[in-house]
């Protein structure tokens, strides 16, 4: 219970303090492509978990994921990255298993 607790303060620091953080590139695509609005908060949970932790991916939100596309999945994972609380990831670590 306290992963899952961990994981929604990372999620709403994404979302909230992300934006501040982020480039204007990233920022761009995510606007104009309508990004963040393209996942609901469950599948968001599970794919960030997926990425900046460890686990899978189900079906469901992988179907969400595809929607998303990926010009969108790669903004929001840079945008996250960019973040001063994931300083201490390794960038291409975190790409690779994004993809």
């Amino acid at each position: 219970m306290a992963s899952l607790n961990v994981s929604s303060v990372l999620v709403v620091l994404f979302l909230t303090c992300g934006a501040v953080m982020a480039t204007k590139e990233n920022d761009q695509i995510i606007k104009e492509n309508n990004c963040e609005s393209k996942m609901g908060l469950p599948c968001v949970l599970e794919a960030f978990t997926s990425i900046f932790n460890t686990g899978s991916i189900s079906n469901k939100c992988c179907g969400e994921l595809v929607v998303l596309r990926k010009v969108c999945h790669s903004a929001l994972v840079k945008r996250t990255l960019e973040n001063p609380l994931f300083k201490d990831l390794n960038p291409a670590t975190i790409i690779a298993k994004s993809i």
